[in-house]
C-alpha cells in the first residue's frame, strides 16, 4: 500500500479576530474568520478552504475520469456553493452544492453525452474528499453536460 504526506504549517499570533498564514509547498496565505461569523476576513477561511478541496478534487476527479473514457470536452468549469449553519452558537458545515458544466466537443455522439453525464455523478462519489466527509456534511450535484454547438 502507498502512502502520501502532505503536509501544511499555520502561525497564529494572537486571538480571535486576528489574522494568521498557512503555508505549504505551493500555497501561502493569510487565513482568519470570515466576516459573515464576524471575523477581519483576511486571506482565506477554513469554510473556503474545505469547499476548495471539495471543489478541486471534483474537478480534478472527472477531468481523469473523462481523459481514462477518452471523452472528449471543449470545457468544463465549476461553481461550488458550500453552506454552514449556526444554531445556538454552534457552526456546523452542512451542504456544498457542485455545478458543474461540461461543454464536450463537437461531433461527440449521444452515447458519449450519456457516458459524460454518469461520469459526472461518479466523480462526486469517488473523489477522496467527498469520501472523507461523507456523513457530515451533504454533497449535491447540480451537473450540466452538454454538446458544444
Amino acid at each position: 500500500m502507498n502512502t502520501h504526506s502532505f503536509y501544511i504549517k499555520t502561525d497564529w499570533p494572537g486571538l480571535r479576530n486576528d489574522v494568521g498564514t498557512l503555508t505549504s509547498t505551493t500555497l501561502n496565505t493569510e487565513i482568519s474568520i470570515p466576516p459573515e461569523m464576524d471575523g477581519p476576513g483576511a486571506g482565506t477561511n477554513p469554510d473556503e478552504m474545505l469547499l476548495g478541496a471539495a471543489a478541486t478534487c471534483y474537478i480534478i476527479t472527472l477531468a481523469a475520469m473523462l481523459e481514462r473514457s477518452r471523452i472528449p470536452k471543449a470545457s468544463l468549469t465549476m461553481e461550488s456553493e458550500g453552506i454552514v449553519e449556526v444554531e445556538k452558537g454552534v457552526i456546523t458545515y452542512k451542504k456544498i452544492i457542485h455545478r458543474p458544466i461540461l461543454v464536450l466537443s463537437k461531433g461527440c455522439t449521444e452515447k458519449e453525452l450519456a457516458a459524460a453525464t454518469k461520469l459526472a455523478v461518479k466523480a462526486e462519489q469517488s473523489c477522496m474528499i467527498s469520501r472523507a466527509v461523507k456523513g457530515n456534511v451533504d454533497i449535491e450535484l447540480e451537473e450540466t453536460v452538454m454538446i458544444q454547438d
